[in-house]
């Protein structure tokens, strides 16, 4: 259980490229070569979490838990059977939110516009890694705890249709309209096209 110390704007946040370079660099803690972790130490706030290969899904939820490399929570072992069975030979978690807190009521009320500035760095940097990313929205009806959380991911659909990204969702979306969140769903639940535009546009 991780539950927040703070509010986010309390934190001397690292900046993405500072993080990213240090997760780039070997650790005693886990096999760089294996795992893309930053920041690479377990903190207040993560914007990556994944595997290294040559295919990668980048898989979008809520906000992080308490995964860490060699140490993943059910919901991104979830993420990573599915990514397998989905033909992807890797796995990258982001999240639409960057701070941590395992259950999604804790997360702060109002969002730091410094740290998503950051997170939208890491997932511009994530797009970066394919020259068609594959990407599978995968928050659930949690989208609604905060209403920040829907403009989060009106930045990144930007983002992902400047990068020619690909959208997915495990299955069919919920009645809500709303992706499936990655638990509890089948390895080989089929990842189906996203129509990410139609599904913001329905939300105006």
């Amino acid at each position: 259980m991780h539950i927040p110390q703070g509010p986010t704007d309390s934190l001397t946040l690292l900046p993405f490229d500072a993080a990213l370079a240090d997760a780039l660099r070997p650790s005693p803690d886990y096999d760089v070569a294996r795992w893309l972790y930053v920041p690479n130490t377990y903190s207040e706030y993560r914007y990556i979490l994944g595997t290294r290969g040559a295919r990668p899904l980048i898989c979008v939820g809520i906000n992080p838990s308490t995964a860490a490399p060699d140490a993943l929570d059910p919901t991104l072992q979830s993420v990573e059977r599915i990514a397998h069975s989905g033909g992807y030979d890797s796995f990258l978690m982001f999240n639409v939110y960057a701070q941590r807190a395992t259950r999604p009521d804790d997360m702060e009320q109002t969002y730091n516009p410094i740290l998503h500035a950051e997170n939208r760095k890491a997932f511009r940097y994530l797009l970066s890694l394919s020259p068609r990313p594959a990407v599978w929205a995968a928050w659930g009806n949690i989208i609604e705890k905060r209403d920040y959380l829907m403009d989060c991911v009106r930045d990144f659909a930007a983002d992902a249709q400047a990068a020619g990204a690909q959208w997915f969702t495990a299955g069919p979306p919920l009645k809500s309209g709303h992706p499936h969140h990655p638990l509890y769903l089948r390895r080989d639940t089929a990842l189906l096209p996203f129509d990410i535009q139609a599904y913001l546009d329905a939300r105006t």
